[in-house]
């Protein structure tokens, strides 16, 4: 138990909670839009539970895995990949292994294990979750090196968290890969959740430039590059303030495709509040709150969104009429 605790505060287990409920909504909106589809091509359904967004249990549960594991396994890289750059940093130096909590071997082997977990989870899934898990994998953990050598950092981890909506997607609605390029006709399409993935995207790049702006001048003396080391915090957060717009007007897109109403109109509207306060807080300069205002506001967002999408497709008043 203490080994478990130990790992859990050593990938933050809690900012779990930033991709799972857009990975969550995706596969409540797909088991929906799937069972429709498929009850009007008079074929084999899928559990009753689809109809209000439940794929069934196991594909639940394989989904959550994957998610878990995929994280944990990209956290712990990354952690093990900046320990020489935690150590020196007097912000991170607290953090497991250059504090000397846990050994590198035990770190290496939580992303091992969490690495296997997530391909075993996606290959019990379906053929095309079992052929794109080893990419998706090497992608979100290819992350952690990409400050080496890109002011762009920003842009990979958005892609990174924006393969948890669409890899959910795939989860209900893929099977083999030529099935999953057949997904053309209205209902079947892939627009939604590529739509929802970018607008994630946008999302991470917009928060990821604000969290970086506590490193600036850490990162300018030793070499790791991003965005506000190579624009200034000031232009940075012009940019991330761009994103965070567009990423508003992906959203609405995202809920206009699916013909939700009232519930979804509300969440985004709070999603605008909350991103405005969040750069309220930021332009004031004022770094001391990121480590936990800037974390509750985003995981607040990720959670509102899954709440009123899942209001829109479970109660009958805000569904879209089939």
């Amino acid at each position: 138990m203490g080994l478990l605790l130990k790992w859990g505060g050593f990938v933050k287990f809690s900012h779990t909670l930033f991709a799972m409920p857009f990975a969550l909504a995706s596969m409540m909106v797909a088991s929906r839009e799937h069972y429709f589809y498929l009850e009007g091509a008079k074929a084999a359904l899928p559990p009753e539970a689809a109809k209000y967004g439940f794929p069934g249990v196991k594909l639940f549960a394989l989904i959550v895995v994957c998610m878990v594991c995929a994280r944990t396994c990209a956290m712990a890289f990354n952690r093990i990949v900046d320990r020489k750059f935690d150590a020196k940093n007097p912000r991170t130096a607290e953090r497991h292994l250059p504090a000397g909590e846990i050994s590198l071997f035990s770190a290496w082997s939580l992303c091992a294990l969490s690495g296997a977990g997530f391909l075993a989870a996606a290959g019990s899934i379906n053929t095309a979750c079992l052929m794109l898990g080893p990419v998706a994998l090497f992608f979100i953990c290819f992350y952690s090196l990409t400050k080496r050598f890109t002011d762009y950092t920003h842009i990979w981890l958005g892609v990174a968290l924006a393969l948890a909506p669409v890899g959910a997607w795939i989860a209900v609605k893929g099977g083999t890969m030529a099935e999953l390029f057949q997904l053309l006709p209205l209902g079947q399409s892939l627009l939604p959740p590529i739509v929802l993935g970018i607008s994630v995207v946008f999302w991470l790049i917009g928060f990821d430039i604000i969290y970086a702006m506590q490193d600036f001048e850490f990162d300018r003396q030793h070499g790791l590059r991003s965005l506000v080391t190579a624009w200034g915090p000031k232009n940075a957060l012009v940019a991330s303030f761009l994103s965070h717009m567009i990423m508003l007007g992906l959203i609405l897109i995202f809920g206009i495709l699916l013909k939700m109403r009232v519930a979804f109109l509300i969440g985004w509207l709070i999603i605008l509040l909350c991103l405005a306060f969040e750069h309220w807080l930021a332009r004031k300069r004022s770094l001391s709150w990121i480590n936990t205002s800037f974390f509750k506001l985003n995981a607040l967002i990720s959670s509102v969104f899954l709440f009123v999408v899942a209001t829109e497709i479970l109660f009958p008043f805000f569904r879209r009429i089939q």
